[in-house]
Order: structure tokens, then C-alpha cells, then sequence
């Protein structure tokens, strides 16, 4: 048996066994796709594993993330800091190897995957970040930028709608850099892929605009090899499509949906071992194995200390340009920003915080030249364009602006895998309705805490005429619900303006929640929003008779309610909270000085559900609310007969401290 083929039997073994001493897992998968990981990871990739995070890397995303054991097997062979220790803990406590690969925990893992075609998306952003840094930074003679992005996809992937968007906007973007590797097994859980999935999915990649590559053998790593060279001259992503048997080499269950997600069990692993030609006693990798894949990774070695000496030359050739590849690779400082004069709005006309918004990203745009981003094909409405910016294209990979189409759910995972990828400061815009189609990738951006901004526009029932199917009602309380996601809705130019620099250097991913109509402003809220939630305007006496308190366009209509609850007699405090999220991470001592413990009346007012409210204002207290769905008509209507009135929160207000 050659090295080559004894290496890929160690890896379809070490899979399985990892998936049998946890009584849990997929061996299927990996036990095929060892021949393409092989020559993917091994003999393609440049990589180095003394140095995960060099910028120049080949990226390699495992899409159909339950087949982890396979990628744990190539971490552990090839040499990264995962010991067979960590191999032997597959998905137990604490460990390194979880069921689904997960950013951050081990190293050598790009993105977190699992949810099916989430990871295929990110590797979309990686391709558009890797060519919108050359197109910054690369010079003759200094190709800085030069690496590629490789994806294993499942049946799986390929049926889930988001990799559809994705691959549709990668064809359209001729990301030639972006190679996807098809593991074409024809199972499913539920059995053979005829029961539900039956279209050429070549056929359907090349109507995408993507160059399509067919293997005949995908067991065969050598043809694999020849598709991966043949796609490194297309002007044009590529699909090479790589019929494999799951299961491979495991008689009994090889070719079947038992060997999916389930240990193929001692008797058909002992018998797996036997037909691969794998001695030795379990999860025993034979030395020869581990020197071969030290010999294949020695390139991505070399190439890396290369391009350590290609820097050293390229930060005397060109100082400047060195300075900002630094500079676009480090964190963004807040203090720094806030010291900019040019951001601190000061406005009095009354607007949305969408125009808000739009305004912020016109400035800071100026001041943070890696701030790139774009929109749901809304960018009109969501006021989410770069002046100046140019659009990335398949023509001009020097934009800023990227026009994502109708595709909300890639639009998200794109934006995670450029986070993902380094250098660059990415938005994306669309309807706050609309973060439905995006949630799954929200919660990834939550989960790997990426510093992705959504730009939330048209939040509540405020939309108006477009009816119940446009109007967010449940989604604040949504997205609060979803740890370390941070929830911004700010109530004027100067929130909005605070919550843009909150998120920008803020270590994981933040909503910006904005109004389609027309907001007052207020002098008070400079520099306050930081916060979470403050007294906007304080009551005459120290202890308050009631606490009024909301967020973004409510807030406005509770100042109203302040004033005419003063002239009834009745004291109010006013509090603004932009993001809950903030304010319970502030000390208890703050906290108690915004909402007194000793002030039990208290009443918040939001158009959106009521329920995260009542942690604020006690089962004492009052919500004005929106627990149902709303209604086609103009926006003033429909907030009048909801009793989004400064009349009704009086009204309310006084019921609470009679």
C-alpha cells in the first residue's frame, strides 16, 4: 500500500473511531471524503500549523460540519496543537472536538458549521475579503493578497436554499478563487437522495456561471487532484463534483443511510480496519503517516516564511501601505473615534434614524477606509450606501459597496466569513422584518462573536401601509433572546450615531434597530447611548412618582407624556434605553440610579412585544405594547388606534399611581 493511500485509510479510521469511543457522530462521511481531504488539505492547500492565522492562508471550510471527525483527523495528523488526547474527547465536556467544528475553540477551524450550507456561504466572504484586500493592497511584484478558498458541500448543502443564494451571487462576483468540492454520496438520513432531491446539481452551478469540474472516481484522490489544478485556472468559482461512497470501506454499512449518523459498532469496525489495511491498536496513527503529512505541509511552511520576507520588502517598497494593512488588521479604537468632531451630529430637525443612520456610515466611511458593506437590494430604503464607495464587482474588485440581491440569509453568512477572514469591517442592510430569512446566520455571528453590524431599517408597525406581513412585532424580543447579540434601537441622530461606534468596536455582532419615519431630537442623548439606557430627563424630586421608560420612536412619545403627567401633578422620570443588553452589563450601583428599586410604578413603552419589558418594570408595572400582528394603513393611524398616544401613556400613568 502506498503512503498516499495508507495516509487516507488512517484518516477514514481515526474518523471512525473517534465517532465509536463517543457512541455518537458520522462516520459516513468522513470514511468517503477522506481521498478528497487528502488531496485538498494535504497535497493543495498552503497552509502552516505552527501558524493558523497567518493572513495568507488557503482557507478550507468543512460546509457539512458533522462530518468534524474528518476535519479533526487532518488537525490532528497534520501536525496543529489538537493531541490525540483531545482526538479521544470527541464531543465530550469541555473538549476540543465538538460534534460540529466551532471557530475559536479549535485551532486550525475557520468557521463554526453544522447548519447546512452556512459554512458554504462564509466561504463566499472569504473569497470577496481576499479580493477586495488585493485589489487595496497588492503591487507589482508584491502579490500580499494570493490565496484561495476551498469548501466540502454534502447533498445536504446543495438542497438548503441559502447555498443557492450564495453560490448564485459567487457566480455573478466570478470569485475564481472559490473552489467547492461536492461529496455527491446520494444519502441522506432518511435514505437514498431520490426521495427528494433528483436535479443535475452540476447542471444547476453552471447556470449559476460557475465552471463545473466532474470526477468520475471521488475515491481516487489522484483524479481529485487533477480537477483542483484545472480550477486554479478559472476565471470563474468552481464546482467539482465527486461521486463517493459513504461509509467507504465499512462492508456492512458502506452505501447506506445507516452509515450517516451512527458508530458503525465494534464488529464493522474491526472489519473496517481489517479491509482498509489499518493495524495496530485503536486510534494508534502509524509514524509514517504523521512524517508524510509533515512532508506535504512543508510547503505551506516555506510559503508562509516567504511571505514574511515578501513583507519586510513590501513595508520599505511601500511604508504607507504597510501601515494601513496593520492598521486595517487591528481593532478599531472608540476613544479615537469619539474624538472626531465631525462625529458628533448635534441636530434638531426632526428624522429618521434610518437617514440617521445613513449619515453615520457616510462619515465614518471617511475615517475607516476598511468599512465595507451593503444591502438586501434595499439600499435606497435602508440609506445603506457608501457615497463614493464604488460596487464591487466582477468588473471592479476595489468597491465597497456590495449589492447582495434579494438574498437576506446568504447576505448574513457572507458577511460572517468576511468578519471571518481579517481586514475588513463589514454591514449588511435590509428590513428589520426581514432578519427572519437571516436568523440562523445572525445566531452564527453570535455564536463566533464577529463584529458583523445589521442594519435594521423599518422597525415596527410604523411601516404602515404595507401591512402585517412588513410590520416587526416579535423580532425585538427575538433577537434580545439570542445570546451575545447586541440590540441597539436608538430613539435619535445622536443614539444613532453612539450605538454606529458601539458596534464598530465591539467584539461581537450588533442590530441596529432604525425607524422609517421621523423622530424628534434631543440634546441629551450625546454620548449616553454607550450605556444601555439613562435618565433622559430626570424627575423634580430625588425619588420619582413613576418611571417611563422605552426605547427608539417611543421615546419621543413618552417625553410628550413627561411633560403633561408634570402638569397633572404627577412626577415622571424619563429613561431611554437603546439596548437592554448594555444596561444589565453596567454595575448594579448605575442600574439602581437609572430605575430606583425603591420605585415600583413604572411603565415601558415599545411597539414591538412586551415581554422583554417586564424584567425592567415588574409584574407591578404596565407595558404599552404590540402582542399581536399588525394592520395595512398610515403609520399615524395605525399608532393612534394601538394607543401609541402621549394621551394614553398619561392615561396609563396615571392608573399606576392612583
Amino acid at each position: 500500500m502506498s503512503i498516499q493511500e495508507q495516509t487516507v485509510n488512517a484518516l477514514r479510521i481515526l474518523s471512525a473511531e473517534m465517532v465509536q469511543k463517543a457512541n455518537s457522530g458520522h462516520p459516513g462521511a468522513p470514511m468517503g471524503m477522506a481521498p478528497m481531504a487528502y488531496a485538498v488539505w494535504l497535497k493543495t492547500m498552503k497552509h502552516d500549523p505552527g501558524k493558523p492565522d497567518w493572513p495568507n492562508r488557503d482557507r478550507f471550510v468543512l460546509s457539512n460540519g458533522h462530518a468534524s471527525a474528518l476535519l479533526y483527523s487532518l488537525l490532528h495528523i497534520g501536525g496543529y496543537d489538537l493531541p490525540m488526547e483531545q482526538i479521544r474527547q470527541f464531543r465530550q465536556w469541555q473538549s476540543l472536538t465538538p460534534g460540529h467544528p466551532e471557530h475559536g475553540l479549535t485551532p486550525g477551524v475557520e468557521t463554526t458549521t453544522g447548519p447546512l450550507g452556512q459554512g458554504f456561504s462564509n466561504a463566499v466572504g472569504f473569497a470577496i475579503a481576499e479580493c477586495m484586500l488585493a485589489a487595496k493592497f497588492n503591487r507589482p511584484g508584491f502579490d500580499l493578497v494570493d490565496h484561495r478558498s476551498y469548501v466540502f458541500a454534502g447533498d445536504g448543502c446543495m438542497m438548503e436554499g441559502i447555498a443557492s443564494e450564495a453560490a448564485s451571487l459567487a457566480g455573478t462576483l466570478k470569485l475564481n478563487k472559490l473552489t467547492v468540492l461536492y461529496d455527491d454520496n446520494e444519502i441522506s438520513i432518511e435514505g437514498d437522495t431520490d426521495l427528494a432531491f433528483r436535479e443535475d446539481v452540476g447542471k444547476r452551478f453552471e447556470a449559476y456561471g460557475w465552471k463545473v469540474l466532474r470526477v468520475k472516481d471521488g475515491n481516487d484522490y489522484r483524479q481529485v487532484l487533477e480537477a483542483l489544478e484545472q480550477s486554479k485556472d478559472s476565471d470563474r468559482p468552481t464546482l467539482i463534483v465527486c461521486p463517493t461512497v459513504i461509509g467507504y470501506g465499512s462492508k456492512a454499512k458502506q452505501g447506506t443511510a445507516g452509515a450517516h449518523g451512527e458508530p458503525l459498532g465494534a464488529d464493522n469496525l474491526a472489519q473496517a480496519r481489517e479491509a482498509l489495511g489499518v493495524t495496530g491498536d485503536a486510534f494508534h496513527v502509524d509514524g509514517a503517516v504523521y512524517a508524510h503529512a509533515a512532508e506535504c505541509l512543508q510547503k505551506g511552511k516555506d510559503a508562509r516564511r516567504n511571505w514574511e520576507k515578501l513583507f519586510k520588502k513590501y513595508e520599505k517598497a511601500h511604508p504607507e501601505l504597510a501601515a494601513e494593512w496593520k492598521q486595517w488588521h487591528s481593532p478599531l479604537s472608540l476613544k479615537d473615534l469619539l474624538a472626531e468632531e465631525g462625529l458628533k451630529p448635534g441636530k434638531e430637525k426632526a428624522e429618521a434614524t434610518r437617514a440617521s443612520s445613513g449619515d453615520a456610515i457616510g462619515k465614518l466611511a471617511r475615517l475607516i477606509p476598511n468599512l465595507v458593506g451593503g444591502s438586501a437590494d434595499l439600499a435606497p430604503s435602508n440609506k445603506s450606501y457608501i457615497a463614493g464607495g464604488g460596487d464591487f464587482s466582477a468588473e471592479n474588485r476595489a468597491g465597497r459597496n456590495l449589492r447582495f440581491g434579494v438574498r437576506e440569509h446568504a447576505m448574513a453568512a457572507i458577511s460572517n466569513g468576511i468578519a471571518l477572514h481579517g481586514g475588513l469591517r463589514v454591514f449588511c442592510a435590509t428590513f428589520f422584518v426581514f432578519s427572519d430569512y437571516m436568523k440562523a446566520a445572525m445566531r452564527l455571528s453570535a455564536i463566533m462573536e464577529l463584529p458583523v453590524v445589521y442594519v435594521l431599517t423599518h422597525d415596527s408597525i410604523g411601516v404602515g401601509e404595507d401591512g402585517a406581513t412588513h410590520q416587526p412585532v416579535e423580532h425585538l424580543a427575538a433577537l434580545r433572546a439570542t445570546p451575545g447579540m447586541r440590540v441597539m434601537r436608538p430613539c435619535d441622530a445622536n443614539e444613532t450615531m453612539d450605538a454606529w461606534l458601539s458596534a464598530l468596536t465591539h467584539k461581537g455582532p450588533t442590530s441596529l434597530v432604525l425607524t422609517r419615519q421621523n423622530l424628534p431630537q434631543f440634546k441629551e442623548t450625546a454620548g449616553m447611548a454607550s450605556k444601555g439606557a439613562y435618565l433622559l430627563r430626570p424627575a423634580q424630586k430625588a425619588r420619582p412618582d413613576l418611571i417611563l421608560m422605552g426605547s427608539g420612536s417611543e421615546v419621543g412619545l413618552l417625553a410628550d407624556a413627561q411633560a403633561a403627567l408634570r402638569e397633572k401633578g404627577v412626577d415622571a422620570s424619563l429613561v431611554s434605553v437603546p439596548c437592554m443588553e448594555l444596561f444589565l452589563a453596567q454595575p448594579k450601583a448605575y442600574q439602581n440610579k437609572v430605575m430606583p428599586r425603591g420605585v415600583r410604578r413604572r411603565l415601558a413603552a415599545e411597539a414591538g412585544a412586551t415581554m422583554p419589558w417586564y424584567r425592567f418594570t415588574g409584574l407591578g408595572g404596565k407595558v404599552l405594547g404590540i402582542d399581536h400582528f399588525g394592520t395595512s394603513a398610515p403609520a399615524e393611524r395605525i399608532f393612534r388606534e394601538y394607543g401609541f398616544t402621549a394621551e394614553n401613556v398619561v392615561k396609563l400613568a396615571e392608573a399606576l399611581v392612583r
